[in-house]
């Protein structure tokens, strides 16, 4: 029988040993448990899990590891250390710039968009002007590949004029959904595994991306620009026809796979975006500036597919967005600026999801 004092001091270290552990979520944050830094430098985006839940790919442009700009990488969510400046395995060539990878059915491959076809040099980036809008390339050079878990080019999947990107995979492993500028303007477009089968599913004007199946594969949620104006409706197309969009102002939309059913979930105003679903299929969480009183304080939020219910889920005075729900629905990755010492690095953070 152990002792009053062994009792205290086993629950004293078990106490301590849970707030280390937890020291990276701030207290508010109720639905996040055993937060874990995953990525140590640079900034580190679009984490996506494997279908198996043991991977997550990314994009990242860490300067530490000999980036000029976004590459594809994937790593192991446990038994895998970046903290002493490790270099997980890169999947992308290395030429050109990249976006948004996702695992392919059967966890040996990888989709991600690329520019290298377009040139082995970074494309250039928008010049920021004092006072002038924050805005986003969408490079026309940009197409939809997939490479194998060494990097090597299986198939490239697009090959129009314009820019082809930010492509996610249906849990069924079936459809893929993208967006291009193929038609002119930003839409959704869906295509089979192997990139037959293309299928146009937005036709409103403005900007349709970020998007992703929801978990029975059913149901489509995106992020969109939509104008009341014929003034902003000139400002996007002329910026689309430079290549950039000023993505300050876009809500959260859902529609069937077909496109049919077409339904805006938010109307809280600036910039909405990077939504995914809860496990249930019935709520979609997503990072949102609109509670921020400077441009770039976003935090992610969770809503019902009906548009009620909004909840807070993070609390970072800067960044927190691209969260996914792992395939069992247990743990959540995301990006965040949380502890990075005043730097502007954007880490990946993983956590047990607690509903």
């Amino acid at each position: 029988m152990r002792s009053p004092l062994t009792l205290i001091l086993t629950l004293s270290v078990t106490v301590l040993f849970a707030q280390q552990v937890d020291s990276l979520r701030y207290p508010e944050e109720k639905h996040l448990k055993n937060m874990r830094q995953l990525t140590f430098g640079g900034d580190n985006a679009e984490a996506y899990w494997s279908f198996n839940g043991k991977m997550v790919s990314f994009q990242s442009n860490n300067k530490a590891w000999g980036l000029q700009c976004d590459q594809i990488f994937y790593m192991n969510i446990t038994g895998q250390d970046l903290s002493k400046g490790n270099r997980p395995k890169q999947i992308s060539t290395g030429q050109g710039r990249t976006t948004c990878a996702f695992f392919m059915p059967g966890n040996k491959s990888i989709l991600y968009a690329s520019t290298h076809a377009g040139g082995k040099d970074c494309p250039p980036e928008p010049e920021r002007k004092p006072g002038g809008k924050y805005l986003w390339p969408v490079y026309d050079s940009y197409d939809i590949y997939v490479a194998d878990l060494n990097g090597k080019m299986i198939r490239q999947l697009t090959n129009t004029t314009g820019y082809d990107a930010e492509a996610t995979l249906s849990p069924k492993g079936d459809k893929i959904v993208f967006t291009s500028t193929r038609n002119g303007d930003l839409d959704l477009y869906t295509m089979d595994v192997d990139g037959k089968n293309v299928k146009q599913i937005t036709h409103e004007l403005g900007y349709d991306g970020g998007a992703f199946f929801s978990p029975d594969g059913k149901k489509i949620v995106f992020r969109a620009s939509r104008f009341t104006t014929d003034e902003q409706k000139k400002e996007y197309q002329d910026y689309l026809k430079q290549g950039l969009v000023a993505p300050t102002a876009m809500e959260i939309f859902t529609c069937n796979a077909d496109g049919s059913d077409l339904k805006q979930i938010t109307h809280l105003g600036k910039a909405n975006w990077a939504p995914f679903y809860h496990p249930s299929g019935k709520k979609i969480i997503f990072s949102s500036n609109h509670k921020g009183t400077r441009g770039f304080e976003f935090n992610l939020f969770m809503v019902n597919e009906d548009g009620s219910g909004l909840e807070q889920i993070t609390y970072d005075k800067v960044f927190d967005s691209f969260p996914m729900f792992s395939p069992d629905g247990k743990k959540i990755i995301f990006s965040s600026n949380r502890h990075n010492k005043g730097t502007r690095d954007t880490n990946l953070f993983v956590a047990d999801w607690i509903d």
